[in-house]
């Protein structure tokens, strides 16, 4: 190895990713497979370092595979305009935006459960009876039972 080759423990390290995770991205295709050496290891480069980092930080963000996969595509023809990129990352953000408004009613719905429990026998527990009718209309999805 060279001093700019990197071996997968060290790119692990560097990029705080699991060898595993590794593994997987090159098989997935999201990380191109590195040369290997005569004894089969496989040596990685500064490229390689760049792109995990990318992938590892989209996915800390919540962006899927499929989206970090086609930023990347996206990425490896930079003279390209960044509409597709925008697009990606609003339409992210638009389902984070309503996964914070369906956690904030569901943070209110069990604050007001809690509220209205007042000990005693499960017979009588309003955490129980709130959780057993959907009639209430409280749910975050339309469960028909």
């Amino acid at each position: 190895m060279t001093p700019r080759d990197i071996s997968i423990g060290l790119l692990a390290s560097e990029t705080g990713c699991k060898v595993q995770t590794i593994r997987y991205y090159e098989e997935i295709g999201l990380l191109p497979e590195p040369p290997r050496t005569a004894g089969n290891q496989r040596v990685y480069d500064e490229r390689h370092v760049k792109r995990l980092s990318f992938i590892r930080h989209s996915r800390e963000l919540g962006f899927s595979l499929d989206a970090i996969r086609e930023m990347l595509a996206l990425s490896d023809n930079a003279d390209q305009p960044c509409e597709t990129v925008d697009r990606i990352a609003k339409s992210h953000l638009d389902d984070v935006v309503e996964k914070i408004a369906q956690l904030t009613s569901l943070k209110k719905e069990l604050q007001r459960m809690v509220k209205h429990c007042k000990g005693g026998r499960i017979s009588e527990c309003r955490i129980i009876e709130v959780l057993a009718d959907h009639s209430h209309g409280h749910c975050l999805t339309d469960h028909k039972v």
